[in-house]
């Protein structure tokens, strides 16, 4: 048993324990956060300094905000806050969901409006969706069909549509307008994910279907009224399914299951209100804001060599399709290698010095991928994939035949991505692993028990059960690909260029152009007001990526 003594303790085991030096050691580490996290907050404030300017507004202007925005929102936030902390989680949580979804809308519209046509994405989303519809619809079915059957004629039948939809049927359709497209595709997928949330919290197959038909219409009358209000026809689709509608059914089920947190709905109807009021009486008054860099015409605006007319939305778009190819390749890449490895792979030596490797690999610079990326894709397959190469064609006379070539140009969209895939394959290997590893063994004993086979056993019960980590560790290495330089610079990338059309086309991200900016173009106004701007752009964007990891871990943390 332990005794005091002038700040000692004497412990079987350990002789004299100092509660002075732990006492330090806690001081210390305390002392480090707080400096790290205090220059990380300068630094910030810094950069938001010189790229929204704030000491350039008329003193109106702050006591307007300071009134209707300010203070209601401290008010009913500290209310919240010293009452009833779950109602506060819950007003954040309504206040986030629409501001995380509509930066997300906004960076998907860009795809649609300046790179794939909405009649075009409708015909192969056509296209896509029947076979899926046949192929469950089969499996369903009361008939006896083998699985490679099954697979066989899911098969022709994803062929059959994607060759004759397209190019045949859609063209006997009238579809009215490219926004009624983004409406029909984003509200049906928005239809089934609202239909299967509402399943999981009310009870009865009715109320969900129900759910899906609303959510639909809503996402269809949000074209023509995106296209009234000065929104767009194609992105109030896009809005609407990504947050109208989730912020619609957060506040349904809050209101329907916990009722004792709708107050804390309150805080986004203050802030938002809060702005809207402050804003009207701003224009009312005729009180100038920040003289900011950061403003619509620089996020909206094309690369320019002249600082007043440099804008960001090139590499925004850039870095939306760059983000697209790194996810089509990194997450199943990713996931099935961290599967194979914890299910599948035998015990044995070779499988242990692959995870060392892929351990190793997490670390590596990112200068070496781009290396890799110039190497492999830029000068090995240049040309093309080669079909027949020519080691093979030049013995029987032929000439070499390649195909995509031009998809394998110096800094085009395609190479910047599976570049960018290279450096984050490590990491969603790593955390998918550890997810799956996290998984207890009772339950795959007790599937193996009920007559499971191994893979009936992954897919059923390992897969749904580690799917949350493994979905948060490749969101994390999103917002690590999305903030790269060094791999663009390897393979290519642009200095300046334009809306990239195609993934054909030189591709300009967002990191590349701030580097630009920083170094090319490093005149005073560049580096000091436009730079800083780009720095906020992209910060945003990375916090929005990881904040929807964070929120996931949570939830799947709590339902644990």
């Amino acid at each position: 048993m332990a005794t005091d003594s002038g700040g000692y303790e004497k412990t079987s085991g350990f002789g004299q324990v100092s509660q002075t030096a732990g006492t330090v050691f806690k001081y210390t580490l305390l002392a480090a956060t707080l400096v790290g996290i205090v220059a990380l907050g300068v630094l910030l404030l810094y950069v938001a300094n010189d790229a929204i300017q704030p000491l350039t507004a008329d003193p109106g202007w702050y006591l307007v905000f300071f009134t209707t925005f300010v203070l209601p929102t401290v008010a009913v936030g500290w209310y919240l806050n010293r009452t009833d902390r779950s109602s506060l989680s819950a007003g954040v949580t309504a206040l986030g969901i629409p501001v995380v979804g509509t930066i997300f809308a906004a960076g998907i519209s860009t795809v649609f409006i300046d790179v794939v046509y909405p009649l075009l994405w409708f015909a192969y989303f056509v296209a896509f969706a029947v076979p899926v519809v046949f192929a469950i619809g089969l499996s369903r079915s009361d008939f006896e069909v083998p699985f490679l059957g099954w697979l066989g004629i899911t098969i022709l039948t994803f062929a059959a549509s994607y060759v004759l939809i397209p190019y045949g049927i859609l063209r006997l359709l009238y579809i009215p307008t490219d926004g009624m497209s983004m409406a029909l595709t984003f509200g049906s997928v928005g239809a089934l994910a609202a239909r299967s949330y509402v399943g999981k919290r009310w009870d009865g197959e009715r109320t969900g279907n129900i759910v899906a038909a609303i959510t639909l219409l809503v996402t269809m009358l949000s074209a023509p009224v995106g296209q009234f209000v000065g929104i767009g026809a194609v992105p109030a689709p896009i809005l609407m399914t990504l947050a109208g509608v989730p912020v619609g059914l957060y506040v349904a089920d809050t209101l329907a299951h916990r009722p004792e947190n709708k107050v804390g709905l309150a805080l986004p109807l203050v802030v938002i209100g809060g702005a809207l009021l402050g804003a009207l009486f701003v224009d009312i008054l005729s009180f100038a804001g920040p003289q900011s860099w950061l403003d619509w015409k620089f996020v909206t605006g094309n690369s320019s060599r002249t600082a007043g007319d440099a804008g960001i939305y090139p590499a925004i778009v850039g870095s939306v399709l760059l983000m697209f190819v790194v996810a089509l390749v990194s997450f199943p890449v990713g996931v099935g290698a961290a599967v194979y490895l914890e299910e599948y792979a035998p015990n044995n030596r070779l499988t242990r010095i692959i995870k060392i490797n892929v351990s190793n690999l997490a670390g590596v610079p990112s200068v070496v991928y781009g290396l890799l990326a110039a190497g492999v894709f830029v000068t090995y397959l240049g040309p093309g994939i080669p079909v027949l190469p020519p080691a093979i064609a030049e013995p029987l006379g032929l000439a070499p035949i390649y195909v995509a070539g031009s998809l394998f140009g110096s800094g085009t969209i395609v190479v910047g991505g599976l570049a960018l895939s290279l450096l984050i394959l490590p990491i969603i290997i790593i955390s998918s692993q550890e997810a799956i590893r996290a998984v207890p063994d009772d339950m795959r004993q007790a599937s193996y028990g009920m007559g499971a086979t191994q893979w009936q056993t992954v897919k059923n019960v390992v897969l749904p059960r580690s799917f949350p980590g493994i979905l948060t560790g490749t969101i994390l290495g999103l917002g690590r690909a999305v903030g790269e330089t060094a791999p663009l610079i390897m393979i290519g990338a642009a200095n300046i260029a334009g809306i990239p059309r195609t993934f054909e086309s030189k591709v300009v991200a967002m990191p590349m152009q701030i580097y630009v900016w920083a170094g090319t173009f490093a005149t005073e106004e560049f580096f000091e007001r436009v730079v800083p701007a780009g720095v906020v752009v992209l910060l945003v964007a990375m916090l929005v990526m990881n904040s929807v990891a964070i929120a996931l871990r949570n939830k799947y943390q709590k339902e644990g």
